[in-house]
């Protein structure tokens, strides 16, 4: 499977290359369709497509170069394709709409930023080049615990996913807040099932002399999801539109982790009417 063997640093400077190309594209498009939306479908598809890279540029055992490129390949195709049918269907996310009034008509800000989710590309491809350096050919409890991490992270994401979808086709629910299936027990079930999918390139990295580097995948991508990119500019967006309703959703249901909502304390005669402009 290995074209060549590869330098950890030679794989992530061709993963970086092609992310540049790839965000270079997708900057391109959203110039002309003014949706920047895009750059996350680039993102899932640059990182599944890291995996495959890393995976045949690795000098480790066969075994985990190839469920590498199958798990992180179909992972980020799913992503991809969730993602892609929002762009293409949907008006531009409330995120990107909000940011384009801060950018206005500067294509410049636009190429950095797209750019940027080229370097964090490269930063989600360390998990992979720990497990492409994986020396250990045999199919241990390790290899049986990551490939669990996997079908249950992109079982778990791809539900919240479709349970969000089948919400917001109903326009009965317009400025309303999902509650329905998992959205009951976390405000963001697809982003902790995000973040417990890169558990499973920490358990495939077992044995590689580059083992410390899968950790990257679950302690970045929790920081970025907690409080950089994901949560807080989702919920932000969320409090625009939704109102009372999100601020009463945020008061009973945990953030990420999921468990039991609370039951209001505020009586409903006190609530403020829910605003869902």
């Amino acid at each position: 499977m290995t074209i060549g063997p590869m330098s950890a640093g030679m794989s992530l400077l061709v993963i970086w290359l092609v992310a540049v190309i790839a965000q270079s594209l997708g900057w391109w498009w959203q110039t002309r369709h003014r949706n920047a939306g895009i750059v996350d479908v680039v993102w899932a598809i640059g990182v599944g497509g890291a995996a495959v890279v890393a995976a045949l540029l690795g000098d480790g055992a066969p075994l985990p170069r190839v469920l590498l490129a199958l798990l992180g390949g179909v992972w980020g195709l799913r992503l991809a394709g969730h993602l892609l049918h929002r762009v293409l269907g949907e008006p531009e996310d409330g995120r990107y709409a909000h940011l384009r009034k801060t950018f206005g008509q500067d294509e410049r800000k636009w190429f950095a930023f797209f750019q940027f989710q080229a370097l964090l590309i490269v930063l989600f491809a360390l998990p992979f080049v720990a497990v492409a350096r994986n020396p250990v050919a045999a199919i241990t409890p390790w290899v049986i615990a990551g490939i669990a991490f996997w079908l249950l992270s992109v079982l778990g994401e791809a539900i919240a996913d479709r349970q969000l979808a089948q919400f917001r086709t109903d326009p009965a629910n317009k400025g309303k807040t999902c509650r329905v299936g998992l959205w009951r027990y976390s405000r963001h079930p697809n982003y902790f099932f995000e973040w417990l999918h890169w558990f499973a390139y920490v358990c495939l990295a077992v044995g590689s002399p580059l083992w410390w580097l899968a950790w990257a995948g679950p302690l970045v991508m929790f920081v970025f999801l907690r409080w950089i990119s994901g949560i807080p500019y989702t919920e932000a967006q969320a409090l625009r539109t939704r109102g009372d309703d999100y601020r009463e959703y945020q008061q009973t249901t945990p953030m990420l982790f999921p468990w039991f909502p609370k039951t209001s304390t505020e009586p409903s005669s006190k609530k403020p009417a829910r605003n869902a402009s």
